[in-house]
């Protein structure tokens, strides 16, 4: 008697050929490709974010005591560089970048996308091939 066991082990040891597929890729659906460019531009808006609190963290840490230092011998000191460069400052010019990064890397995605379709009426799209393991 075979078991239902005896007969997967014997469809395991049995390879079948990978079968290939030429595809041809000749549409971007344009609110997807919206999405999709707005969520790496989240993530890449949140990098910027975190990165500079972090630079400014170091640089308060070990350079902004020399360089208000620095820059007080120039103003005779009535400023110094931490009434311009502090931290709310910082997160204040991070913030501002990250939504400008927003604004442009989802518009420049849907425009890529734009422009893919345009250019596949010329060239006919991409091809590529997959294969099934």
């Amino acid at each position: 008697m075979s078991t239902v066991a005896d007969k997967l082990a014997k469809k395991s040891t049995h390879k079948t050929p990978a079968k290939q597929v030429r595809l041809r890729l000749v549409y971007i659906d344009f609110w997807s490709a919206v999405k999709l460019s707005f969520l790496v531009a989240v993530a890449v808006s949140i990098v910027t974010v975190v990165s500079y609190f972090l630079i400014y963290l170091v640089v308060s840490a070990t350079l902004l005591t020399r360089l208000d230092e620095f820059f007080t011998s120039f103003t005779d000191g009535g400023a110094t560089l931490s009434q311009y460069v502090g931290l709310p400052q910082v997160m204040a010019f991070a913030a501002i970048v990250a939504i400008l990064n927003l604004v442009i890397v989802t518009v420049m995605g849907a425009v890529m996308a734009g422009i893919y379709n345009l250019a596949v009426k010329v060239t006919g799209g991409l091809l590529v091939g997959f294969t099934s393991n």
